[in-house]
Formats: structure tokens, sequence, C-alpha cells
């Protein structure tokens, strides 16, 4: 199945598309289902204006995990920006999707700095969409872990995501 396209939804909890793009299947390894897209590629926010982007990308599929992350070739400023969502479910070999649970960590291309992104997205949301209490935990202990994996240099947010990138 490798080089097959996957359509990658993230959804809001109301079920509403959030950003989606098709990407090509790469591989799997021990972190998970690896997918990429070229420079040029295009993604959309809902029903909004595509985007095309400036730089290739990978965004590695952890099962069972409350989290994405998207490995970013230069020139984008973000080298990783993880989503905290609820884990992803694949409806069929063509698909994946999951809820995007706002929170956000990246680590900064230019000093290599880890951050915590949209915690008042997050405090906002989780009461318009009724976010129940255990996905609230789920979402901060992504969160946490996260900030400390990617900020110790662990992997696959060291190196390992290098080669996956290489391939697109």
């Amino acid at each position: 199945m490798t080089g097959d396209e996957v359509f990658v939804a993230y959804r809001k909890y109301d079920g509403a598309l959030h950003w989606h793009q098709t990407m090509r299947r790469l591989g799997e390894d021990r972190h998970g289902v690896w997918l990429g897209a070229g420079a040029g590629t295009t993604v959309r926010r809902g029903d909004g204006p595509l985007k095309t982007l400036e730089h290739g990308k990978v965004i590695l599929i952890s099962p069972g995990s409350w989290w994405t992350a998207s490995f970013n070739g230069p020139p984008a400023r973000l080298e990783i920006y993880c989503d905290i969502t609820t884990p992803p479910t694949w409806p069929h070999p063509g698909e994946v999707t999951m809820v995007d649970l706002d929170l956000d960590v990246v680590r900064f291309r230019h000093n290599g700095s880890v951050a915590l992104l949209d915690e008042d997205e997050f405090a906002e949301h989780r009461i318009r969409y009724g976010y129940p209490p255990e996905v609230i935990a789920a979402a901060l202990r992504a969160a946490t872990w996260l900030h400390t994996a990617i900020g110790s240099g662990a992997e696959p947010f060291a190196s390992e995501h290098q080669s996956w990138l290489s391939k697109v």
C-alpha cells in the first residue's frame, strides 16, 4: 500500500470538517504510519480557500495516540507541528480521521525552542463543545508528553523523521 493516496481529515469536536488534504502513504515503522506531501500540495480548512504548501511535509499517525505529528521541510518556520487530537481512526485504508482538540506542540526551526500553543482556544472549546473530563485529561497528558519528548530529543522527533521527509 506504499504510495497509495490517503485523505487526511481533521475534524472539530462537533464533527465539522477542519484541516484536510490528500497525502501519499510512505510506509510504516515502529512509530506508526507515515504520510507525505511535497511542496505545491494543497490543503484546505473546512470549505475555505485552498492553501498551497511551500515546503514538503510528512505526518506521523501513531496508533492509539492522542496526537499527530507533522514534520515540515524548509522553509517552514515550524519544523515540528503536533496537533493534540483524539486517537486517529481509519474508516478504510484510504482515509484517516481524528478530532482536533485545539492544543498544539511545536518546535521552531530557527532556534529549536518548543512551545505549547492555543491554550486559550482549548479553554474556550472545552466549554463550547462540552469536552468530557476524560478527553480533557487525555489532551493535557498528550501535550505534556509531547513537550517533554520533543524538548528532550526523543525519537521520532530528533532525527528519525528525516528519512521520511527525504521521500517527499
